[in-house]
């Protein structure tokens, strides 16, 4: 049975920021490491997604748009995207890359010791791109939730980079936040499940060096700009909500 499981979603190519995380001692102890969805799309696609790869059989992937849309725009596909760093991505990506990502599952449904069946998804469990909130009214959650099975009791999600848990209609709703896209508070956010309960955390890490990292490593030719405003988490959780709310409909 597993016992401890650290979560980790929208990690957007930010290398430094996911191996802050991976250093945690509570990850590090973790049975497994779940990845729920947009691993690759931001400025360090290829080292991240190498990084998320060594982690072996302890990280279990499921899958996001970002991912999907990664996929469809390395095949030439004309897709609208809300962050012009995608197409960038897609094009560093290799075969083997590619070829993860479009074979990731979505929703996965884990036992989890305290807690029994959970569901891993990354927009809601029946759409990865759809879009739930903290304060998304309970006739909401009854709707994104009503193909999840009455057994399942815990629903952990991702997409939208703020991290909340609350009841909704008698399940545990969790978003982790986001690990290097967070919107509202800078850090890396990130969730832990144990012994049935749940545990939002933020790591902090130097957020200069890693913007100075990325502005050096990266290869996007906008890529100091793109750090300095996805890291340093400009855009606030008020605007965020006020974006995703007209879509949490």
């Amino acid at each position: 049975m597993t016992r401890l499981v650290a979560v980790l979603s929208d990690v957007h190519g930010v290398l430094p920021a996911l191996e802050a995380v991976l250093a945690e001692p509570d990850v590090r102890a973790a049975d497994l490491i779940v990845l729920t969805g947009d691993l690759a799309a931001g400025p360090m696609p290829v080292p991240t997604l190498d990084a998320l790869a060594a982690l072996g059989e302890r990280a279990v992937w499921v899958r996001g748009n970002a991912d999907r849309e990664l996929v469809a725009l390395a095949a030439d596909q004309t897709l609208p995207v809300p962050d012009e760093v995608s197409r960038w991505a897609a094009r560093q990506l290799r075969p083997e890359h590619l070829d993860r990502l479009a074979g990731l599952p979505h929703p996965v449904t884990l036992e989890v010791e305290g807690f029994g069946p959970v569901l891993f998804c990354h927009g809601t469990p029946r759409d990865d791109e759809e879009i739930v909130l903290v304060d998304s009214p309970l006739d909401r959650f009854d709707q994104v939730l009503s193909t999840v099975d009455e057994q399942v009791r815990t629903v952990v999600c991702g997409h939208t980079h703020m991290p909340f848990a609350r009841l909704a209609s008698g399940r545990m709703v969790v978003n982790p936040g986001s690990v290097g896209m967070p919107y509202g508070r800078s850090g890396a956010h990130w969730a832990l499940l144990a012994g049935g309960g749940i545990q939002l955390r933020r790591t902090e890490f130097d957020l200069d060096a890693a913007c100075r990292r990325i502005a050096e490593e990266s290869g996007y030719p906008e890529a100091a700009a793109w750090a300095e405003y996805f890291l340093r988490a400009k855009a606030t959780d008020r605007e965020a909500l006020a974006v995703f709310s007209r879509a949490a409909t």
